[in-house]
């Protein structure tokens, strides 16, 4: 199943990839065409040379008459009905293209007709073999005898034969490059939703400065006039931070332990705000378990910054717990806090937490689990992430 997936995969990627507009340009497309009939023409001229066992001239002129019909039945069919068939709905399109198959039986048996007339006033004839005196069978008839039911059932058969390899190809080149643009339209899409979530981010970066600063130079003032030795240690926290949200996360991803550090050191300035009777605890993986893995920035800050912003409001005694472990490629991301019961959980995360949502969803497709919980007066974060790709 997953070798299946796999292939899966690769062939639609290929298909993502190939450019058919580039690729399939008019020049080609008469090249392509050329040596598809050429090709037809050869092999219908054998089978007239060896299986029925014609002249040359004779097999020439009865694969030029077979060749010439079946082309105007192909290009009529694709270039001149599908395109107008289809332009309505999916069941209307179909039942016209069933009511106008004895169409083309009836101008493939016409165009055969016609050629039998011409070749039979210009004195060509089969004198020999399983095809004696057909050309001249065929032009004494009348129209009407031409396209008789019985002929008209015995011709599509004959169609159907011929032009079926031709038909197949053809639609399969045309779902393939349907497909293409679907796949293009899609992947521009997500682009454009990355690109509108990258800018939600760099909103939410420029809001969180103000925050930052606003916060914890307050508390940097508190802890000065106190002649506080922690002045020192907030300042270098609160350089890394502003830091790391202005300049190092402006890529797609960047190294975990980057990430972790910026989370360490936005909890450390966040622990100055409340006092000891907050129970906040924390654990993150050492270095060297993030070392090789990277991670879109910011991804899990909303989450984070909703823990401290209605979680220690709530009652005295309030915990917040942020757990974050790597483990077999994969990132495992747990924070909870006490909430208010009051509180809807509408009120929690608002627009920062969906767009945490699509981000996951766009950045990581099929390779994260997040479980949202809000019971029991306790808001939890779920988040498993594969990092392995």
């Amino acid at each position: 199943m997953q070798d299946t997936q796999v292939f899966s995969d690769y062939f639609t990627n290929r298909i993502a990839a190939f450019d058919f507009d580039r690729f399939y340009t008019k020049r080609k497309r008469f090249l392509f065409h050329s040596l598809m009939w050429l090709g037809f023409a050869a092999l219908l001229f054998l089978s007239y040379r060896i299986a029925y066992h014609l002249t040359y001239f004779n097999s020439f002129i009865l694969t030029l008459r077979m060749t010439t019909v079946n082309m105007v039945v192909f290009y009529l069919f694709f270039y001149v009905a599908l395109p107008r068939i289809f332009k309505g709905r999916v069941g209307t399109a179909i039942l016209l293209i069933i009511f106008t198959f004895p169409i083309f039986v009836v101008i493939w048996i016409s165009a055969t007709y016609i050629f039998s007339i011409a070749y039979h006033s210009l004195g060509f004839e089969i004198l020999d073999g399983e095809l004696k005196g057909a050309i001249k069978g065929a032009a004494s008839q009348t129209f009407f005898q031409a396209i008789s039911i019985n002929r008209m059932v015995s011709q599509a058969i004959i169609i159907i034969s011929i032009l079926a390899p031709f038909f197949f190809v053809k639609i399969l080149f045309e779902i393939s490059r349907l497909y293409n643009r679907t796949l293009n339209i899609q992947k521009q899409k997500a682009t454009l939703e990355i690109q509108n979530i990258n800018i939600e981010k760099d909103f939410l970066k420029a809001q969180l400065n103000p925050h930052f600063l606003f916060n914890t130079l307050n508390n940097l003032y508190s802890l000065s006039l106190k002649k506080d030795d922690l002045v020192p240690e907030v300042i270098l926290n609160l350089s890394d931070t502003m830091s790391y949200t202005l300049y190092e996360s402006n890529t797609e991803k960047v190294p975990l332990s980057k990430e972790l550090e910026f989370i360490k050191n936005y909890v450390e300035l966040e622990k100055m705000r409340y006092s000891g009777s907050k129970d906040i605890r924390f654990e993150f993986p050492n270095e060297s378990e993030c070392s090789g893995f990277y991670i879109a920035p910011l991804l899990t800050f909303t989450f984070i910054e909703n823990a401290f912003k209605y979680g220690l409001k709530s009652k005295t005694d309030s915990l917040l717990s942020l757990c974050i472990k790597i483990d077999d490629g994969c990132f495992y991301f747990d924070v909870e806090n006490d909430i208010d019961d009051t509180r809807k959980t509408a009120e929690f995360g608002g627009i920062g937490l969906e767009n945490s949502k699509k981000r996951l969803q766009l950045l990581y497709p099929d390779r994260y689990e997040l479980q949202i919980q809000n019971r029991d007066g306790c808001f939890k974060v779920s988040l498993k992430l594969d990092l392995k790709n």
